[in-house]
């Protein structure tokens, strides 16, 4: 499980211009709560990059398995949340988030990739402020219209990782 982790992970973030290859093997530095901050320095790059990430399953539903990632844009001015969702769900409906049972709103897929279905918004103040007090966030997937299956997400630590984001 820990290695598929990984290559979904590494597939997560090259997706967005990180280096796959090497964040395969990302080093988990920290750990805040339920999350992981996971680095590596990808070939050609200068710096280390870092992404906060959690991975989990439903719990009726152990194959449905989610990758939650947060990481800073490329000029490092805003946040993306990232979620990898397993290949089979409904793509037109989106990827839903409620925060405390708070209905927040859906985020659209962006592409497909061998490892999964990935769905990313950029945080704004509102909802970064919402997940870092937030007690537990469900994403909701879809796998037909009317079917939305919930996957609960801890937010334990949420907000000190996502501070130390470097």
């Amino acid at each position: 499980m820990g290695k598929m982790i990984g290559r979904v992970f590494a597939t997560a973030l090259a997706a967005c211009g990180v280096s796959g290859a090497a964040l395969a093997q990302g080093a988990v530095k920290s750990t805040h709560g339920d999350w992981q901050m996971r680095c590596e320095v990808p070939p050609g790059a200068k710096a280390e990059q870092c992404a906060l990430v959690q991975n989990v399953a439903a719990e009726d539903r152990p194959n449905l398995t989610l990758l939650v990632i947060v990481l800073k844009t490329a000029d490092q001015k805003s946040r993306l949340l990232r979620v990898v969702a397993p290949l089979g769900v409904l793509l037109p409906s989106g990827l839903g988030l409620k925060i405390d049972d708070k209905d927040i709103g859906r985020a659209g897929f962006v592409r497909c990739l061998t490892t999964g279905c990935v769905a990313e918004v950029v945080m704004d103040d509102a909802l970064l402020g919402q997940l870092k007090t937030g007690k537990s966030a469900t994403f909701i997937v879809f796998q037909t219209p009317e079917e939305g299956v919930g996957i609960p997400v801890s937010l334990s630590g949420f907000g000190p990782g996502v501070e130390t984001l470097p």
